[in-house]
């Protein structure tokens, strides 16, 4: 099927633009500040999947949904994400440290939750799952594009800086076209399914961006490691949830149920992310509270 090839392809140009500009200082970046990194790491690979779970059990979503849910807490944060962070006043170095590390990190950790979710949630209906396979395919789509994107930036710099906002906003063109080819190959489903999952996907997301908060803020961190620790925790990749749960269960007919979650978090994501974005923005350009 056409939206079989189209998607991943779609993901590795989103990827690769995120891979632009990073440099392997980003990467040493945490070192310099570890405290803040681990509370970011530490949200995205167990707090995020354990709230995820928490929802879609309270909601009872459908099995394939619920496993839909599962793969999109397992991806990192992504373009989007460092985007929200920058124009909230927060730290996007350290938004685009989390993403990058993540991103390599989800690479095993994405497969893993995936191959434990899938039998508790459907069952013997369950398909067999070969992680190593899954998390291979995983890395040929999103570290590979981000290490290429930093190979290109290493040797030509004076052109990454001049083609990087095209190449941002073609991937943010790419994007909404993956959302809507969603939309349009899962219309039905979809219209079906709004109403139960869309509050069960806006739940999930105030949580997070509440626990994002309460963690920075426990941790003692400046306001602008919390912005960002909250964005990062709140802030999932979709184009990666859509790709794997295509990937997971196959289109067969259409996109499988496990690509809607991603496809509806896309957009319910933003109903309390960008009111939150401007709240963060407006307390960072207040005197004295910009560290």
């Amino acid at each position: 099927m056409l939206i079989e090839i189209i998607l991943p392809v779609i993901l590795a140009v989103i990827m690769f633009s995120l891979g632009l500009g990073l440099r392997p200082a980003d990467f040493w970046r945490i070192a310099t500040r570890p405290r803040a990194f681990a509370v970011g790491a530490f949200n995205q690979l167990i707090l995020v999947p354990v709230v995820a779970f928490t929802i879609a059990t309270l909601f009872a979503l459908p099995a394939e949904m619920a496993l839909g849910v599962m793969i999109l807490a397992a991806c990192p944060g992504g373009v989007l994400s460092n985007s929200a962070s920058r124009y909230a006043e927060g730290n996007v170095p350290l938004s685009i440290s989390l993403t990058a590390v993540i991103s390599l990190v989800a690479t095993v950790t994405l497969p893993i939750l995936v191959g434990l979710s899938a039998p508790h949630f459907l069952g013997a209906d369950a398909p067999a799952i070969n992680v190593t396979a899954l998390g291979a395919q995983v890395f040929v789509l999103t570290s590979v594009p981000v290490g290429l994107g930093m190979v290109l930036t290493w040797f030509a710099p004076r052109f990454v800086a001049a083609a990087s906002p095209w190449i941002s906003r073609l991937a943010f063109g790419l994007f909404l076209v993956m959302i809507l080819a969603a939309l349009i190959s899962n219309w039905d489903a979809f219209s079906s399914n709004f109403w139960a999952l869309g509050p069960a996907l806006i739940v999930m997301n105030a949580v997070l961006l509440l626990f994002g908060l309460v963690s920075g803020t426990l941790a003692g961190l400046g306001p602008r490691d919390i912005t960002t620790i909250a964005i990062e925790s709140g802030t999932q990749n979709g184009s990666l949830g859509i790709t794997v749960g295509l990937l997971v269960l196959g289109a067969g007919a259409g996109l499988p149920d496990t690509t809607l979650p991603a496809v509806i978090y896309s957009i319910t994501a933003w109903i309390l992310t960008m009111p939150f974005v401007l709240w963060r923005r407006r307390i960072g350009t207040r005197p004295g509270m910009a560290a």
